[in-house]
């Protein structure tokens, strides 16, 4: 596994933020593999300092252990430079079997405008990776897409992480759908990534919430790894 202002047409590259927009929470998710229920997950922003640090940590339960998608623990340290996410360090560790561990380690060196990846990945994705203003990890990209989405707006970020750079484009519907969220149901809006090919990844963002109220991975037209919100806190 790999794992409301209508502004139809307009495209957004980046959009500045200050720190004070960001608001630190913890975020607890159903995961869903397959259209079954699979295990948990959990989302945290965190400040440190001047810097923030954001994590996913995704747990299978019994039966589903051995699938990576479902047992990853993702971390992106970042700072806020020129109204931009600014990503630092980042660790990925992926679980398929109780005693191994894939682990990849990377370093952005924005001093040098290069970017480099260590551990157990491919040679080709250990050689250093020029980053340009605005690059971001997975995880930020989750993060600016909730800044960033609004009604019928596309948006376009370029994903530097694991050693690869990728071009994503996200196409926002033009209203919002009710989504359920425990006990509890949210009026949000859908964000898809347009230009993914067989790989699709959805992001529901609701008005006032911090993190995604759901994100969906499709793979060749079916639901493949699927985080549906439980419940959310801030953290002061």
């Amino acid at each position: 596994m790999r794992p409301a202002l209508l502004l139809a047409g307009l495209l957004i590259a980046a959009l500045p933020v200050g720190a004070a927009e960001l608001r630190p929470f913890v975020a607890t998710y159903d995961a869903w593999y397959q259209g079954k229920a699979a295990g948990t997950a959990t989302m945290r922003l965190a400040p440190q300092g001047d810097q923030w640090d954001i994590g996913l940590d995704i747990r299978g339960n019994r039966g589903f252990a051995g699938i990576l998608g479902l047992n990853l623990s993702q971390n992106t340290v970042f700072d806020i430079a020129g109204g931009l996410y600014r990503p630092l360090q980042q660790s990925t560790v992926r679980k398929a079997a109780m005693f191994f561990n894939r682990r990849v380690t990377g370093l952005y060196d924005w001093s040098r405008n290069v970017a480099q990846w260590s551990g157990d990945l491919k040679a080709s994705r250990k050689a250093p990776v020029a980053l340009q203003s605005g690059d971001m990890s997975a995880l930020l990209i989750n993060l600016a897409v909730i800044r960033d989405a609004l009604p019928g707006v596309q948006l376009q970020y370029r994903f530097v992480d694991g050693g690869r750079v990728r071009e994503y484009h996200y196409q926002a519907e033009q209203a919002p759908e009710i989504v359920p969220v425990g006990e509890m149901s949210y009026s949000a809006l859908r964000v898809s990534r347009t230009n993914g090919g067989n790989d699709e990844m959805i992001i529901w963002v609701a008005d006032g919430v911090p993190t995604p109220v759901r994100i969906l991975q499709r793979e060749d037209g079916e639901d493949a790894i699927d985080l549906r919100l439980v419940e959310y806190q801030g953290v002061q």
